[in-house]
């Protein structure tokens, strides 16, 4: 159905991203609050994507935010703030969204955005390798769109799943963050490279035992980023 749920308490806003987004063919549905927005979401849960404003009333985007990830890792995320701070941007992706835009934005930014985080959302729905990969203690279900640790279930976003993907796919070879973003984020991406930097950053606290000295994802200095399945001295 291609649904999306926009949280703007911005009325002119919220209706600008309902028309632009309802004329090309997603069904959207408007709320101008975060209380509202999960007691729609908890109502249905047939929402592909949410468009979520940092600025809101009562509950601010960010606990909106992290509230949505515990019910869903497959559901797209996209934070929308006018602030420009880096940590407003980094906080949300760390909570796990999966894109933002910073407003204001033109109607081509806000749809290019979304269809690529669509085509994310629904390329795991219907994948249908069913291969695995293996490489030393975590195991890549491609087909069931999983990744275990000495067999115990990692939950990944979409994003997530897609980078270990990329990675799994190139062990121990080192991958730049254009060659990442492209792959992932698609090489029509309006955003910046510091988002690969803090996927990165999140999937260490979910797949290493100690983040602060990983031995699997490895910062290849000037380079980008590698998995690495070889011992580390």
């Amino acid at each position: 159905m291609k649904k999306i749920l926009i949280v703007e308490d911005e009325e002119a806003i919220r209706e600008f991203e309902i028309i632009n987004l309802n004329r090309v063919g997603y069904n959207t549905v408007g709320v101008a609050s975060g209380e509202e927005a999960l007691e729609i979401y908890d109502s249905s849960k047939d929402f592909d994507i949410v468009l979520l404003d940092i600025t809101l009333p009562g509950m601010d985007g960010f606990a909106v935010c992290k509230e949505l990830r515990k019910r869903s890792e497959k559901l797209g995320i996209i934070m929308l703030t006018a602030r420009t701070q880096e940590m407003d941007k980094i906080s949300g992706l760390m909570l796990g969204a999966d894109d933002y835009v910073t407003k204001p934005f033109s109607p081509t930014e806000l749809l290019a955005r979304v269809d690529s985080l669509y085509r994310r959302v629904e390329m795991q729905g219907t994948f249908n390798n069913p291969d695995e990969i293996k490489l030393n203690e975590f195991t890549l279900n491609l087909r069931k769109r999983s990744l275990l640790k000495n067999n115990k279930n990692i939950e990944l976003t979409q994003v997530e799943f897609q980078i270990i993907e990329y990675f799994f796919q190139n062990p121990n070879v080192a991958l730049s963050r254009t060659d990442i973003l492209n792959r992932v984020w698609g090489d029509e991406y309006f955003g910046e490279e510091k988002i690969v930097d803090v996927n990165i950053r999140r999937l260490r606290i979910k797949i290493e035992d100690n983040p602060g000295e990983p031995k699997n994802l490895l910062t290849v200095w000037g380079m980008g980023y590698k998995w690495n399945t070889k011992e580390l001295n």
